[in-house]
């Protein structure tokens, strides 16, 4: 099974530098976009929609502030719209497919980097949702959750986290929250466990000379529950696939979906 994960900012325009030509060359079982910032009837339509797979969308309150979407090979045995909290739900934050013995979910959390009001309602998201996953670790089914957390977790997933530490998305609250998730709460990481290398970012500030340099962070994720840690089999980054300021996070594993 392939997964591929990726934050658009925006479907339209992502769809302009080629996404869904490099899409449907990827032979993925489950695709998981973030802040497609569209409605579910435009997502329907050319160019968005791909041969072959059942698409499910929950979009915004307000479809140009959000809104997450799946593209799955085999027909989920159901679809679930929200996460019960009014940041996660208003904003069209989280939609999760359910098949046999494991669901997957697509996440995109608030940035936190426009002001301090975006960066409180990150702070109250990263709350809410850790009650979310500690109660979703007593459910007798595995969890793949693929997202865009605007975080990034360790030193080595910051190109200069010396000057990142005071700026939203390495912050120290933030990195305790995932300390939390992949400590406390047994959350696995999928790309590390394939590999330990540094410069491995999925998100890069909007300037040539971030691009240039690799000024980048990792703030895009496939995390999942421990029952699924031996079933990864590979994960990447492909950096030659820009279609949005993220970078998609590709990942393989030992396992074939049923309903």
């Amino acid at each position: 099974m392939r997964i591929i994960s990726l934050d658009v900012n925006g479907v339209e325009r992502a769809a302009q530098h080629g996404l869904f030509d490099w899409l449907r060359a990827q032979d993925a079982d489950v695709i998981c976009l973030q802040d497609i910032r569209v409605t579910a009837p435009e997502l329907e339509q050319d160019p968005y929609w791909i041969d072959g797979y059942w698409q499910y969308c929950f979009e915004a309150e307000v479809p140009s502030q959000g809104g997450v979407a799946i593209y799955t090979r085999t027909a989920p045995k159901a679809i679930i719209m929200g996460l019960g909290f009014e940041l996660a739900d208003r904003y069209g934050r989280f939609i999760q497919a359910d098949f046999d013995k494991v669901s997957i979910g697509s996440l995109l959390l608030p940035s936190g980097r426009d002001g301090d009001a975006d960066l409180n309602q990150k702070f109250k998201f990263m709350n809410d949702f850790t009650g979310y996953l500690n109660k979703q670790r007593r459910k007798r089914r595995e969890f793949i959750y693929c997202g865009s957390l605007y975080s990034a977790h360790l030193k080595l997933d910051v190109k200069n986290w010396r000057d990142c530490q005071h700026q939203p998305g390495f912050m120290a609250p933030e990195r305790a929250w995932m300390d939390e998730i992949f400590g406390n709460l047994g959350y696995v990481d999928a790309l590390r466990e394939i590999t330990r290398e540094s410069d491995q970012y999925t998100w890069w500030p909007d300037s040539e000379q971030a691009e240039s340099l690799n000024l980048g962070l990792r703030f895009d994720y496939q995390f999942l529950t421990p029952g699924l840690r031996r079933f990864v089999k590979d994960a990447h980054i492909p950096q030659n696939a820009r279609f949005s300021q993220h970078a998609p996070v590709v990942v393989d594993y030992d396992w074939t979906l049923t309903i």
